[in-house]
């Protein structure tokens, strides 16, 4: 059990390290959740027309709704991010040492999971005390709520980064694919406008946006700043965890799929 721990704890202060060494990639993750904040808001709001009053038993002004997207906005662009150093990791040979390690490839993927994740949620607490400085709050304990949704909600789409990182074989390659899945994600989501404001317009995009993972992630992250808990969306989250998992397991045997064409 110590060498489980000792492992973990290496992995994750490695992530920990290249986090810190990497200024710029903390200023990204808050420069594009607060540009759609403090600027695309304002003209979304006019353009749409409307007050919104979800199902969260409370009055919430737009910029205040789109806040738990831009969360899962962040959760996600860095779950991407620490995908893309996992196939640097591979091109230069490392990752190839930690596979061939005598602990299991579940732990190891897991400890690079969790130390992604536990920078996602460190920048997302940095953006809503950013927000809160421009006077756009959630109620006080919601942001101790949250931090379960964003745990699973990173968790989620980190397992998804590795899925794909696991299957793409030159860096050069992921920066594409990164953008194919997560503007997508993004946009076909409850991130911006509810599912019923997108119905009125086209039912077949809502149904759409209604099975996109991301989805799930916002309304769970959204329920939980308003201090209520979103079973189904749980639901989906942990089940899309246990399927990426499985899938980035597979990819990344060292006897099969991709890591057996390098060899």
């Amino acid at each position: 059990m110590t060498g489980f721990w000792g492992v973990a704890r290496a992995i994750v202060g490695r992530e920990f390290l290249r986090f810190v060494h990497q200024r710029e990639r903390f200023l990204a993750a808050l420069v594009r959740p607060l540009v759609w904040l403090l600027i695309f808001a304002a003209g979304f709001r006019a353009a749409l027309g409307l007050s919104i009053i979800p199902p969260y038993q409370t009055y919430i002004t737009y910029e205040t709704y789109i806040v738990p997207g831009l969360c899962a906005m962040v959760l996600l662009f860095n779950g991407m991010q620490s995908s893309l150093s996992l196939v640097y990791d591979r091109e230069m040979g490392s990752m190839r040492l930690l596979l061939t390690s005598p602990f299991p490839r579940w732990w190891l993927l897991f400890c690079r999971l969790f130390g992604s994740t536990a920078i996602s949620i460190l920048q997302v607490y940095t953006f809503l005390a950013i927000a809160a400085l421009f006077e756009i709050t959630m109620p006080p304990w919601g942001y101790v709520t949250v931090l379960p949704s964003l745990i699973f909600g990173g968790m989620m789409l980190g397992a998804l980064g590795l899925v794909l990182s696991s299957f793409i074989r030159q860096l050069e390659n992921f920066a594409g694919v990164m953008n194919f899945v997560i503007f997508p994600m993004f946009f076909m989501s409850s991130a911006l406008y509810p599912l019923w404001k997108m119905a009125e317009s086209s039912p077949l995009l809502r149904d759409i946006c209604a099975v996109n993972p991301f989805t799930h992630v916002v309304e769970f992250i959204r329920f939980s700043l308003y201090l209520q808990l979103n079973l189904p969306a749980l639901g989906w989250v942990l089940g899309w965890t246990v399927l990426f998992g499985l899938a980035a397991m597979w990819g990344y045997d060292p006897a099969r799929g991709l890591m057996q064409r390098k060899t």
